[in-house]
């Protein structure tokens, strides 16, 4: 008996069904089998199945004689399950790698032997142009705890989409209650509903182990049709479910605000409804409602008490008072620049420093380790951060700050004489003669950037290089700590700036790391002492939309290293806030098998706290470089990466440790001790000579000294002149 039967309904997706299937075939977890409804599909979709079934035992193809629609295909399916566990997946979606194991160990690790009635997991919307959105109520899953729970207990667990695809159900569940699906649109409604509300047992998995496909053309939800009204017929099987069980009549009202809310949002939708058959639709859900309310009315469908006139007034309303707010936000901008104005007609302070660091997401990297020096070498300047307003509470105590695009942010901005940003300033900052700008960048570039994206479309695509060259002619100082990036910011950036030979200020702290500096990032993590911390620190792909790729199977490689070893993943701080985490990464958070450290916002604690780094292209190599420990190069797709993004030398020859180019590979290197051998370190030497030359510990010293104070006293750091003849950037 399989742990899960997969019932897939088939029809008119020719286009998607081999994608589906391989998702599933391919899954590491192989306790499964596939019962596949071909729905009378008049396409190629039969004979795709049929060929399926033939190379692999585990899929079964049911052929209807007539198309009955969706939730009936599914019915079709279900009497041939022998799976502890049904899965209904939509032929045109997708599992996530690794969704069916993550499923199979959350199952496991709960109490009960028989597992949860349902166990609900997370999705991400994936468009047909690319983009991906992980489910916007993510929050709660991760909320609901590690056990099992009713919907009475939680009940925003019926917030979530009310689909049948984002959970599995265990069949004898299903079998005991008779759970089946209606003809019609919206069959999940009255499925989803019932079986929460009458399941003693609800676990959740915050994973995103669906990829739910939203189509250009061919969604059924998308078809303007009168079959829209289906809805209403399908909230009365949810009524009557309720009325067949008195213990469930609380939920009425609950039900009906339900009910309400998603009968408007058909309405509201411009292509679902015809134009002439709206106003049916909305008496028909006004008299549903009225029917089924039981209680006092929301402010929200407070609507379907009046007219459809009323409806459409309100609606029209609504968009007024939208256009009138765009309107006040666009005049309060206008206000604002005009306080700019004012203000530089003023004179510079002399004494005052704005500050910004990854587009304004708090006090980090370069420019904080120029503002903790200039603190004590030049209390007389004051400092003043310009700061996202969801990042204000993250904060260290004491910072002068202000929000992007406010009129403090105006009136700083336009009188200060100090600007220092590892990123372009926006283009509506005029740079005042006197001031003094100072781009600290965000370390030693290995990947293309600026004027060299010229000859890469995909990699600049959506970015206005002419106009970031016309930001960066504000810069007055380009910070390098070696001499391959003062070669490459002068190629990328063919500017007015001067290339100043300080090193990186936010490096001081790892040139200057003693034995014993990661110890309290150790134990807040919660890495048990004596452990090898190994760091993970990919980085973005833009061959990829979106920019996540799961390069490595970070459950089977936490597993590989064995005991004594923690594994610590930070992901690409433009991956931090996207569905990247929620594919599998904060699960093995959950269970221990990883620390998921992406939200980390210092990075260079994260180094100091570790062992070794395994990369594969992420900048933080060069950093790492100073602190002289192991650094492992994963290149397992560098000619796609070089292909797509372009790099200005060749990293697997001139690397900083040993380069690996599949798991085995890296696993046996961690297995034998390869990757702190002697030849791992006479590689890292050679990389840090080269790569570290202008590191020595007092970087922000010498910037704020010499380009903030106007000292001439501070030494530059000296290159090592055998170096000199590797400066050498690869061709474009």
């Amino acid at each position: 008996m399989p742990r899960f039967s997969i019932i897939v309904p088939v029809f008119k997706v020719q286009g998607y069904l081999r994608e589906c299937l391989d998702s599933v075939l391919g899954q590491s977890y192989r306790d499964l089998e596939v019962i596949a409804v071909d729905d009378c599909s008049p396409d190629g979709c039969g004979a795709i199945l049929d060929a399926y079934a033939a190379r692999d035992p585990r899929v079964r193809v049911l052929h209807l004689p007539e198309n009955v629609g969706l939730g009936r295909a599914r019915n079709a399916g279900m009497p041939h399950a022998t799976g502890d566990f049904l899965f209904f997946l939509d032929s045109d979606d997708t599992l996530t790698p690794g969704a069916l194991r993550a499923l199979a160990d959350r199952l496991d690790e709960l109490p009960d032997p028989d597992g949860p009635d349902v166990l609900v997991f997370d999705y991400a919307r994936t468009y047909w142009w690319g983009g991906t959105r992980r489910n916007v109520l993510a929050r709660v899953l991760a909320e609901a705890g590690a056990g099992t729970f009713t919907a009475a207990e939680r009940p925003e667990i019926l917030d979530l989409l009310m689909v049948v695809w984002n959970k599995v159900y265990r069949r004898d569940f299903v079998e005991k209650h008779g759970f089946r699906f209606p003809p019609g649109y919206y069959e999940d409604t009255p499925w989803t509903f019932p079986t929460l509300l009458g399941a003693e047992r609800i676990a959740v998995l915050d994973r995103i182990c669906v990829a739910y496909r939203q189509r250009r053309t061919g969604s059924i939800l998308s078809t303007t049709t009168r079959k829209h009204f289906d809805i209403h017929d399908q909230y009365e099987r949810v009524f009557a479910y309720v009325d067949s069980r008195p213990e469930l009549s609380s939920w009425r009202p609950f039900l009906c605000h339900k009910m309400g809310e998603h009968c408007l949002d058909v309405l509201a939708k411009p292509d679902r409804l015809p134009e002439s058959d709206k106003e049916e639709f909305f008496r028909r859900t006004a008299e549903l409602f009225r029917k089924h309310k039981g209680g006092p009315t929301p402010p929200e469908l407070r609507v379907l008490e009046g007219s459809f006139t009323r409806y459409r007034a309100v609606r029209a309303a609504k968009a007024l008072d939208l256009r009138a707010h765009q309107v006040r936000a666009a005049a309060a901008v206008r206000l604002k620049r005009g306080w700019s104005g004012v203000h530089g007609r003023r004179p510079l302070d002399p004494q005052l420093a704005v500050y910004s660091a990854f587009s304004h997401r708090g006090v980090l990297g370069d420019p904080a380790a120029v503002h903790r020096a200039a603190r004590e070498l030049a209390p007389h300047i004051r400092g003043v951060w310009v700061v996202r307003a969801d990042q204000v509470p993250s904060l260290p105590p004491g910072v002068e700050y202000v929000v992007p695009d406010s009129l403090r942010y105006h009136q700083v901005t336009a009188r200060a004489t100090y600007f220092v940003n590892n990123v372009n300033w926006p283009g509506t900052l005029a740079k005042r003669p006197g001031s003094v700008h100072i781009h600290t960048h965000q370390g030693t570039p290995l990947k293309y950037m600026g004027a060299d994206l010229l000859h890469k479309p995909g990699a600049r695509h959506g970015l206005d290089v002419p106009q970031m060259l016309r930001r960066a002619d504000r810069w007055d100082y380009s910070l390098v700590a070696n001499r391959h990036s003062e070669l490459v910011w002068d190629r990328a950036y063919p500017c007015r700036f001067t290339s100043v030979r300080t090193g990186s200020p936010r490096n001081d702290v790892l040139v200057r790391a003693r034995p014993g500096d990661g110890a309290d990032v150790r134990a807040r993590l919660g890495i048990p002492a004596g452990h090898t911390v190994v760091l993970y620190t990919p980085t973005r792909r833009d061959y990829v939309r979106g920019g996540h790729v799961d390069r490595i199977d970070l459950a089977r490689f936490a597993e590989d290293l064995g005991e004594g070893h923690s594994l610590v993943v930070r992901l690409h701080p433009s991956l931090a806030d996207g569905p990247a985490r929620g594919m599998g990464l904060a699960e093995l958070h959950r269970r221990g098998v990883l620390v998921d450290a992406t939200a980390e916002p210092h990075v260079e604690e994260l180094m100091l706290a570790s062992d070794v780094l395994v990369t594969d292209y992420s900048a933080l190599m060069f950093d790492y470089a100073n602190l002289d420990r192991p650094i492992v190069i994963h290149a397992d797709d560098w000619g796609t990466y070089t292909a797509s993004r372009g790099a200005y030398f060749d990293l697997t020859a001139d690397a900083p440790g040993h380069v690996t180019r599949t798991h085995r590979e890296l696993a046996w290197l961690f297995a034998c001790g390869g990757w702190r051998d002697e030849e791992s370190s006479a590689l890292r030497a050679g990389f840090r000579a080269r790569f570290c030359e202008f590191d020595d510990g007092r970087a922000a010293e010498r910037v704020v000294r010499t380009l903030m104070l106007g000292e001439q006293d501070l030494p530059l750091p000296v290159p090592a002149p055998a170096q000199a003849a590797r400066d050498l950037l690869a061709s474009s």
